[in-house]
């Protein structure tokens, strides 16, 4: 069997038996056809014959083309958990990932939009049909913290405005139900009633928000939208789609949202990822203090 037909069993495995989204699962296969050319051009694509020091290697190299340390930490966990699949496949007998020593990454505050900040991006979009269905996806992940996958991924039929809340299908198909305001619910539906059925191509269409070809959004199609209306808004930051969940989190934070509320809304397995945002908290804290104590 050669090494591509282990890959595509994988990520049949993490599809079917895991439960990954398409999103996770492209980025797996990203990271295996990577470790697979680098296989190929020593020639090693027998399992069997992959040792530590081949993979140790492997991660050097990334190291040396730029590869942030959080991006080889994710490329060394996906060998681990590859590896270990072909291990209980019975395609070899050892994981040579196990003895890698785990990468330590620099943690970094997330980017965010002060609220001024949010509120001029959010006025950004013209009145056009994709001015306004922009402003609605904009406007929905501030007000709900999604995740890129699962806006894009929001069904017509996930929404329920009348009850004031979106169903959403996280990370491992764990669903949750996020709340949302009147004021986006209304939003909403007047893209739905009008900008949405302009932009419908195809009335089987069951995708929330509608590219200008009729089609659902992809991951790098809102990346696309997000980065035009930061150049036109001028708040010189590095604004991503990622970005409006951050502020979203620390904006609930700052003003007093209890942690395990938006531990919830934001779909956290572990309490000390939503963490991150207290601390971003308090350092904003300690910077008006230096700017505002009289004994600074």
């Amino acid at each position: 069997m050669d090494f591509k037909r282990h890959i595509d069993e994988y990520l049949l495995f993490l599809s079917v038996e895991k439960g990954l989204s398409q999103s996770s699962i492209n980025s797996y296969r990203q990271d295996l056809l990577q470790y697979e050319a680098y296989l190929t051009e020593r020639k090693t694509l027998d399992p069997s014959r992959i040792d530590t020091e081949l993979l140790i290697t492997f991660l050097k190299e990334l190291k040396q083309a730029g590869k942030s340390a959080k991006t080889i930490s994710r490329m060394q966990s996906t060998l681990k958990n590859f590896h270990q699949f072909l291990v209980n496949d019975g395609i070899t007998t050892h994981n040579p990932a196990l003895r890698l020593h785990s990468i330590k990454e620099a943690k970094k505050l997330p980017v965010y939009l002060t609220v001024e900040e949010m509120e001029r991006l959010l006025a950004t979009p013209d009145q056009s049909v994709a001015g306004i269905r922009d402003r609605a996806m904009m406007e929905l992940l501030y007000a709900s913290g999604l995740r890129v996958s699962e806006l894009i991924d929001i069904k017509t039929s996930d929404l329920n405005t009348d009850m004031g809340y979106i169903r959403i299908m996280g990370k491992g198909s764990k669903e949750r139900i996020v709340p949302i305001t009147d004021f986006v619910g209304e939003l909403l539906e007047q893209y739905i009633a009008n900008e949405r059925l302009a932009l419908l191509k195809d009335d089987d269409a069951e995708e929330l928000f509608i590219t200008n070809r009729g089609r659902g959004f992809t991951r790098q199609g809102l990346w696309k939208t997000v980065k035009k209306y930061e150049l036109a808004s001028g708040i010189g930051k590095n604004i991503t789609p990622h970005t409006f969940r951050h502020s979203f989190a620390t904006h609930l934070v700052e003003n007093g949202a209890d942690l395990r509320a938006v531990q919830e809304m934001l779909g956290h397995s572990d309490i000390s990822t939503t963490q991150i945002y207290t601390q971003i908290s308090a350092v904003k804290i300690r910077e008006m203090y230096k700017k505002f104590h009289p004994r600074k």
